[in-house]
């Protein structure tokens, strides 16, 4: 039996128990023109749901404004609607005009300054814990603060929070704006308090925009794109001079440095979306027709054809949190993780996604999570089965893929070395055809005895070692990764936590790229400069996505160690947006202060470890059934029969 039968025994009607399609309004029809503005007029509305209306000919989508006290049906005297409520009477909404109060916690570092100078005795030694108690609270009630002062609104309610509010920095750029990725561990966080209308608001506003027709230089992306940021801005009404309203402008990459695409958003829109309804319990949205449309909108943009024989995402360099050249291009980690569907066919060939591109790990990992949760939360109707059965055919090959081909350690580092190369065969066992000596000399050193990672990349004779943070960590949160690899992700993390760790949590990548290797791959970029910023910086936003991790390999002293190496310096040093140099001890050159995901981070990190249990809105366990059919391929014998294709099979593999 061939392998694409046994998978489709194994797979046949695998397809979870989904959710009820039983939708009210909302819908966005796909067909709708895509050339609209998104307006907040001064009309109020008496109805609680988000009403989009055609109006003329021009197709503008209106938003219809909503009084605070009554968004989702919350009211002043509500939990989820107080903070809010208050904090909109003194803040400038769409601005932060409140600055940060360090005064505080300063006065508390001198005050446990102060009592190390004392006798060691018991009431010392209280006052003491006391103090780093305190100490403690301190730094979460300021990051509470300065995210909270970061919230955006649009027509009185949140809709976001902006990526910095560093008033040390007179250049802006686009720290100002909401970015699709940086708002999620800020909505984690918001999620895990208990207030939940921010992300209800920024899930369906920017499903809104997902529509908007951009281009460059006469070339327009797919349909379905997510762009990469957006920002309010109050503009004049038409045809009344005195009059303004609020609009939402996104940034589809066509303003960003380099026009880089943002291929992550979406996905990352997934995940979130997700997040929300396990959380929150609120399963409306996600049955929405026009959120169930935005989800097949942004599959099918993952599933184009392409020419490459990978399950893994095609990709250009800079189309996820690494957004400028550092090598990632072709098959990366950390796109990956997030895309892994791959296109339905009446062929029993395997079809691959591909944007036409080059990527890395971190983006396997975040395609491989996002495409999980499509799948829970794609309603059972005629038009998804297809494409579940395409999801469930995409997870077998790429969990194969990534955790047969993508995995190092001791083992497979010797096995690589002792490589033969130009083998022309079904059964290679070099089957990219690897060349012992790309093996580094740095990794011959640093790899353990005990402990492994995910690689960054894979390509035709080419492996890219270096270890990706956000890949790797995904890799275990979404199940990509087998649970001894997982194991041994964190036994790398813990045995090389000088390198990965050292004085601020943690390392995007490792090692960072140097002399002329820096200046080929980077183009001598003056920002990433080695161990600065993407190529080898240390990312404070990195900790809350260990500690998932962490908590569900049933490891939590990790991540706890990792937040008090953070907690002695992160508040101190104003929240940077990262660090510089091989042990973090510099803030980066060109750190921005007071990063509001660095803020997020620190704080889901502090709410997961107070509550383990809360991390299963993000954890995602492995499918038994995908474990079936992973055995089944291993088993099935490789060679695969060559002929014509029997026009009667309507699977793939």
């Amino acid at each position: 039996m061939g392998t694409s039968e046994v998978v489709l025994q194994v797979l046949s009607g695998a397809a979870p128990r989904l959710l009820s399609s039983d939708i009210g309004s909302g819908f966005l029809d796909s067909t709708f023109s895509s050339r609209f503005l998104l307006k907040c007029t001064k009309k109020r509305a008496s109805s609680d749901s988000f009403g989009y209306n055609e109006v003329n000919k021009v197709q503008r989508l209106i938003c219809k404004c909503q009084k605070a006290e009554s968004l989702s049906g919350t009211t002043a005297a509500d939990g989820n609607g107080t903070w809010f409520v208050d904090n909109a009477k003194t803040l400038n909404l769409n601005g932060v005009t409140k600055k940060p109060n360090i005064l505080e916690f300063e006065n508390v570092q001198q005050f446990e300054q102060e009592n190390k100078g004392l006798a060691s005795n018991g009431s010392v030694g209280t006052v003491r814990d006391t103090t780093s108690k305190t100490s403690v609270d301190s730094i979460e009630d300021e990051a509470w603060d300065l995210l909270r002062d970061s919230m955006v609104y649009y027509c009185g309610s949140p809709i976001g929070t902006i990526a910095a509010n560093d008033p040390t920095s007179s250049n802006v750029l686009n720290y100002d704006q909401v970015f699709i990725r940086d708002f999620i561990p800020s909505g984690i966080a918001f999620l895990l308090k208990g207030e939940y209308d921010i992300v209800r608001n920024f899930i369906l506003h920017t499903l809104q925009l997902q529509s908007w027709e951009k281009t460059m230089d006469c070339h327009s992306p797919g349909q379905g794109l997510m762009p990469a940021s957006f920002k309010v801005r109050t503009v004049p009404l038409d045809g009344d001079d005195c009059a303004t309203e609020e609009v939402l402008d996104p940034d589809f990459g066509e303003a960003a440095i380099g026009r880089v695409a943002p291929v992550d958003s979406g996905l990352w829109w997934i995940i979130l979306l997700r997040a929300y309804g396990k959380c929150s319990g609120d399963l409306s949205v996600q049955e929405r027709i026009d959120v169930q449309t935005g989800i097949k909108m942004i599959l099918r943009l993952c599933l184009a054809d392409g020419f490459d024989m990978f399950p893994t995402l095609l990709v250009t360099d800079g189309p996820c949190m690494i957004d400028r050249r550092m090598g990632i291009h072709g098959h990366p980690l950390e796109i990956q993780g997030h895309k892994v569907w791959g296109k339905y066919s009446d062929s029993n060939d395997f079809m691959v996604s591909s944007f036409g591109y080059d990527m890395v790990v971190d983006n396997v990992s975040a395609i491989w999570w996002a495409l999980l949760s499509a799948r829970e939360m794609l309603a059972p109707e005629d038009g998804s089965a297809d494409l579940i059965r395409a999801l469930n055919n995409r997870l077998v090959a790429l969990s194969f893929h990534i955790r047969e081909y993508y995995w190092i350690d001791m083992r497979k580092l010797n096995e690589i070395y002792r490589y033969k190369t130009e083998e022309y065969s079904y059964d290679a066992v070099n089957k990219f055809n690897i060349y012992p000596d790309q093996i580094p000399p740095w990794l011959v050193e640093w790899m353990p005895n005990k402990g492994g990672y995910l690689i960054g990349n894979l390509q035709p004779a080419h492996m890219d070692f270096r270890f990706f943070s956000l890949g790797n960590l995904w890799s275990v949160v979404s199940s990509l990764a087998t649970t001894d690899q997982s194991h041994a992700i964190l036994d790398l993390i813990e045995t090389k936590w000088s390198d990965l760790v050292a004085d601020m949590p943690l390392k995007i990548c490792y090692p960072a790229l140097e002399g002329q290797e820096w200046q080929i791959i980077t183009g001598s970029d003056p920002k990433n400069t080695p161990w600065s910023y993407h190529n080898g910086g240390s990312w404070p936003t990195l900790l809350w996505q260990l500690t998932v991790a962490c908590i569900k390999m049933n490891r939590p002293e990790i991540a706890a160690k990792a937040v008090q190496v953070a907690e002695k310096r992160i508040a101190g040093d104003k929240w940077p947006e990262y660090y510089d140099t091989k042990r973090a001890r510099f803030i980066g050159k060109q750190s921005r202060l007071f990063q509001t995901w660095s803020i997020a981070g620190y704080l889901v990190a502090k709410l997961l470890l107070a509550d383990p249990s809360a991390a299963k809105i993000l954890i995602t366990e492995e499918d038994s059934e995908l474990v079936n059919a992973f055995s089944c391929m291993i088993s099935a014998n490789p060679r695969r029969k060559r002929g014509r294709k029997n026009p009667n099979k309507t699977y793939i593999v």
